[in-house]
């Protein structure tokens, strides 16, 4: 119950239904804030214990100065939790382990159950290995049923064993598509009250579901996992960033066009920390389809969220998608009871102000490596050939400007670029070709960030129809896949007659999933990828995803351009890079006569007949019917009972982990850091790939070495997100992605250190050694460790595991030059200390290179109840300076001081 010291407890009548709400008015000043800042003040005054949250806190939000830097803490309550399948299962494991280790302080092991909705979508385990085949859904379905029995099986059981926790099997869509299209309220009802649909979700791009008018975000799933205890989510009252649009998008643009232009945008003026708010005339201008879109990208521009307000256009999605008239008409009649109802001419209070003109738009790709690196379509080929040379050998480029490739289906050459022409035979004695750098080995329809779009998916439909009416056919050297974010796709792709075309081109339906935009792309065909690494061809993914990060994408691919959906489909034509698709011919029609671009492209009109005449309600109610139920495969399998789970010690995939053993009810003091030693000295930009990469396992790494000692046969791996759950092999690929490189250990990449603790074994100081190896001969030797990184440090997707890994691997702080939001929150939460450089410094200035010992002292002041502001950080050699200690809120000091979030909860609920 609230402590409603505004009175602001009221009722909302809506046809036969009353509602309790909290009224905004109440408190002075709601009337100027900003749509995502009304809809904290309402989670305050619904939830004000006169304890945590307080009149004061509501005040302060009332009285939001847009100019001040963030000072006043806030506790934020979501509605519901949302999780994928690969951050989920260890939110299980560890609820699991939490059961048991309350059991064993005393405590009522039943406490540990979510106290708030929490939805999981199994959607990042399916690996595209078939691909170009009619079957190949069903092959790569049964092949993810194979590999992921284990982890199926414990999520089954986490069903009946948890209240209010609910799980989307396998082969129905992907998490955030899934969320919009059915899972999210916008209003929210429960026990009797009607309030803002908001969440917190394990997933980076939790965001997507601003676009439907829902404040939420990702978190690491150690908060996610004290969000569904009850635990409030500590956060300043934040800057809000006013995003104005105006006028409408030019013939020829996509929304992914629209969303490369702003990511780009928004990372130069720079979000961290900053909520990013939609208005204007424009608005209404803007499809909901596309505001997901946009939403969907918040991490690669770096706000916590990126929220269009309520109006017409998000009524008439929810009716579209399938949800009940009740339920429009309360959205709507609270909205607009409430003052969150889109109102084009109402300027709210703004801390920053940007605009942009739609019209302005240009068709766009990023890349090669890095979601806010837009390039004009226009401008990819000459980008690409100054950019091919960061990946390509010297000889390569003494080669520039000799012509290559006689073969009429090779790719097209320019002087000036990087050659190395390869050749390819099919397997079977099949026909030859060749391949050279900038080579397409992925072109890749995936992600919910443009599936969910259906204007970009009916347009590369429109593109593949002409393409294939012209006699055109993808590359052979292309792996092609098609994985939508839900079944309603291939519906309306099946109703529109469209399916055919695609599959034609080898775009055939490989899963409902993640798949390339996570890295589960699979193998490229073996011929190719024989070529590709025989002869370190620098060769390209295109994808319509919304990450490409180095390494990502597929081992064998360096070089990772965001795409629309038309324009994949586009490059599977071309089959490479170094075509300037906007001048020059995909290929020649059945007369021979050269095909363009322009010659494929839809009209608006075009695509605006097939949306309106081939996607309806039916098709949503139809495939969400039965959400939870599963099919055939999911229901056979055996659900283990009990409320606590039994733990295989054989399991590869589940295992229960250290975090609570040895714990009692008081927290140890917090200690300095003495004789630390660098684990890894790294630059700027650094991704949560980089630090708990999700690809593919290699056999001769730590954690593969772990796998085939236990038995398991390296065709059965599978990849480091499918064994989350298991904490042994997430420490060997801690800090283990293929393209990660740690300047201690120059002229390596991948997960390698110096072993400062075998100094005295080669020449040169210490020797080279796996990252693992070298932590746990440290741990042997209680030996602290740390980390040390540049600017971005942790950027990326809201990987738990990139914090439980340096934890669990030793290290007790991390000094970087600046953090990425999620990152710095989840290593607090794992217990370690995140520190900055001073303004203007950095590793390189300082003079540090990773080869001295390390002592960091001040910390202790926590234990007084007190953050400091800087520690003071000395090394052997003589380097001093203070680090900005980033522990931001006093709820971030409480979970630092007991070791961990996990740890303080489960302190709090047993008190309780």
């Amino acid at each position: 119950m609230s402590a409603n010291s505004f009175d602001a407890r009221s009722a909302l009548r809506v046809g036969d239904e009353s509602y309790e709400i909290f009224k905004l008015d109440r408190v002075e000043g709601s009337a100027r804030l900003p749509y995502s800042l009304k809809i904290l003040l309402e989670n305050l005054l619904r939830t004000e214990d006169g304890a945590n949250i307080t009149a004061d806190h509501i005040r302060a939000v009332g009285a939001w100065d847009p100019n001040a830097q963030p000072s006043q803490e806030i506790q934020f309550t979501p509605a519901r939790v949302i999780m994928q399948d690969f951050t989920g299962v260890p939110c299980v494991v560890d609820l699991a382990t939490m059961r048991e280790a309350v059991a064993e302080l005393g405590g009522d092991p039943a406490k540990i159950n979510p106290l708030a909705p929490a939805e999981l979508v199994i959607d990042h385990s399916v690996i595209a290995d078939v691909f170009g085949m009619p079957d190949a859904f069903k092959r790569n379905v049964e092949l993810e049923y194979g590999r992921n029995r284990e982890r199926y099986q414990f999520l089954r059981w986490g069903q009946t064993a948890f209240d209010e926790f609910k799980v989307v099997p396998p082969g129905t869509g992907i998490v955030h598509q899934v969320n919009i299209e059915h899972l999210a309220r916008t209003v929210m009802v429960r026990n009797g009250q009607a309030y803002p649909d908001t969440l917190v979700g394990t997933d980076s791009h939790t965001t997507m579901v601003n676009g439907l008018g829902v404040l939420g975000w990702g978190v690491g799933g150690i908060e996610a996992e004290a969000a569904m205890l009850g635990q409030p989510v500590s956060m300043l009252i934040p800057r809000v960033v006013g995003f104005k649009l105006t006028g409408e998008l030019p013939t020829g643009t996509t929304a992914t066009d629209l969303v490369l232009t702003i990511t780009e945008m928004l990372r130069k003026h720079g979000v961290v920390g900053k909520f990013v708010e939609f208005y204007g005339e424009g608005v209404g201008a803007v499809p909901l389809a596309n505001r997901a879109t946009i939403g969907n990208m918040s991490p690669e521009f770096g706000s916590t969220a990126a929220i269009f307000p309520i109006d017409e256009e998000t009524i008439n999605y929810l009716r579209l998608t399938g949800r009940p008239a009740e339920q429009l008409a309360l959205v709507e009649a609270y909205a607009k009871e409430q003052g969150l109802w889109h109102d084009a001419a109402h300027e709210p209070e703004y801390s920053e102000y940007l605009e942009l003109d739609l019209a302005t738009v240009v068709p766009s790709l990023a890349g090669p490596k890095r979601p806010q690196d837009r390039i004009a379509l226009a401008d990819a080929k000459s980008q690409f050939a100054q950019d091919v040379r960061n990946y390509v050998t010297e000889a390569d480029q003494d080669e520039a400007g000799k012509e290559s490739f006689p073969a009429s289906d090779a790719p097209a050459t320019s002087n000036g670029m990087p050659s190395k022409p390869t050749q390819v035979v099919a397997p079977g004695g099949g026909s030859a070709y060749e391949i050279d750098h900038g080579a397409v080995a992925v072109a890749a329809i995936t992600s919910c960030t443009n599936t969910s779009n259906p204007y970009v998916m009916v347009g590369a439909a429109l593109v593949a129809k002409k393409a294939v009416e012209k006699g055109l056919t993808r590359k052979p050297w292309v792996k092609t896949t098609l994985a939508p974010g839900s079944q309603v796709v291939m519906d309306y792709y099946d109703r529109a007659g469209l399916t055919p075309y695609l599959d034609k081109l080898g775009f055939n339906l490989v899963g409902y999933g993640c798949t390339t935009c996570i890295g589960n792309s699979g193998p490229l065909p073996e011929e190719v990828s024989q070529a590709v690494n025989e002869n370190d061809l620098a060769v390209t993914a295109v994808l319509s995803g919304n990450r490409n990060f180095e390494g990502r994408i597929n081992p064998d691919v360096k070089m990772n351009y965001l795409a629309s959906p038309p324009l994949v489909v586009a490059y599977a034509i071309a089959g490479s890079m170094k075509v300037d698709i906007t001048r020059e011919a995909l290929g020649t029609d059945q007369q021979g006569n050269p095909v363009y671009l322009k010659d494929l492209w839809p009209s608006e009109q075009e695509i605006e007949e097939v949306v309106a005449s081939a996607i309806s309600q039916e098709m949503f109610t139809k495939d969400y019917a039965d959400v939870f139920a599963g099919d055939a495969q999911w229901q056979a399998l055996p659900v283990p009972t009990g409320n606590t789970f039994e733990w295989d010690g054989a399991s590869t995939y589940v295992r229960k982990p250290p975090y609570f053993e040895g714990m009692g009810m008081e927290p140890a003091p917090v200690t300095d850091i003495a004789g630390a030693r660098v684990l890894a000295k790294l630059g700027d930009s650094v991704t949560t790939d980089h630090i708990s990469p999700a690809g593919a396992i290699k056999a001769d790494t730590p954690a593969g070495k772990y796998l085939t000692d236990h038995g398991v046969a390296r065709r059965d791996f599978n990849s480091y997100g499918s064994r989350r759950g298991n904490h042994e092999v997430m420490i060997r690929g801690t800090f283990a992605n293929i393209r990660l490189r740690n300047q201690i250990a120059p002229g390596t990449e991948g997960g390698y250190t110096r072993d400062f603790t075998r100094a005295a074994e080669g020449e040169g100081g210490a020797p080279v050694s796996f990252i693992y190896d070298a932590a746990q001969n440290y741990q042997a030797q209680g030996i602290p460790l740390v980390i040390l990184a540049g600017k971005e440090y942790g950027s990326g997707s809201s990987r738990d595991w990139a914090a439980k890994g340096t934890r669990l691997l030793g290290v007790r702080a991390v000094i970087a030059e600046s953090y990425e939001r999620i990152h710095r929150s989840n290593l607090i939460g794992m217990g370690v200390l995140p520190l900055q450089f001073p303004e203007g410094a950095s590793a390189q200035s300082l003079g540090l290179t990773g080869e001295e010992t390390f002592s960091v002292t001040g910390v202790t002041a926590l234990n007084d109840g007190t953050t400091p502001s800087t520690v003071k950080v000395t090394t052997d050699t003589g380097v001093a300076f203070d680090a900005v200690v980033r522990i931001d809120t006093p709820g971030e000091a409480d979970y630092y001081r007991n070791g961990g979030i996990l740890q303080y909860v489960l302190r709090s609920l047993i008190r309780d």
